[in-house]
């Protein structure tokens, strides 16, 4: 074997088992990975629909927030209810930035087991009558896994808060 041939083996060898990068938008997981984020949003934090909440948040849900700290599954579900539902009057909406929205899979040999999904989200006050006024932007990591079929949130960062 020639040398630019060991070479062209290695670079092969390597990049076999490297990390696949960002998904295409048109693809199948970063289709169903931007549904999991609409129907997170739109039924469990704009609609309080926390029975939804129950079926998609992992048991070992660990939730990390620049301003609020470490919340675990039970303080995540508390903080939701008490905070995020407890005044419909003035209720906290979470809209997506359009086009933000990032997805990497997760592989184990070849496998697919989650997918981290990155992206910024802006979150208004909505009250009757009027326009939802913008309260704040952030980033966010979201770390899904895939069990039994089903995709399920495991790790929440949220962080880079600021206001309008």
């Amino acid at each position: 074997m020639t040398k630019c041939s060991l070479i062209l083996l290695a670079l092969a060898f390597f990049t076999t088992g490297m990390a696949h990068g960002q998904e295409s938008r048109d693809s199948r997981l970063f289709q169903t990975l931007k549904e999991q984020d609409h129907f997170l949003f739109e039924r469990g934090f704009n609609q309080c629909d926390l029975e939804y909440l129950q079926k998609v948040v992992h048991q070992d849900l660990t939730f990390f927030h620049d301003q609020g700290g470490i919340q675990y599954r039970q303080d995540f579900f508390e903080s939701t209810k008490n905070n995020i539902c407890s005044t419909p009057v003035q209720k906290p909406i979470r809209k997506l930035v359009e086009g933000s929205l990032e997805v990497f899979p997760l592989y184990n040999n070849g496998t697919l087991y989650g997918a981290i999904q990155n992206g910024l989200h802006d979150f208004y006050i909505r009250e009757a009558g009027k326009p939802d006024r913008h309260t704040s932007s952030a980033r966010f990591t979201h770390v899904w896994l895939l069990e039994d079929e089903n995709w399920l949130l495991r790790d929440v960062l949220s962080f880079d808060h600021s206001s309008p």
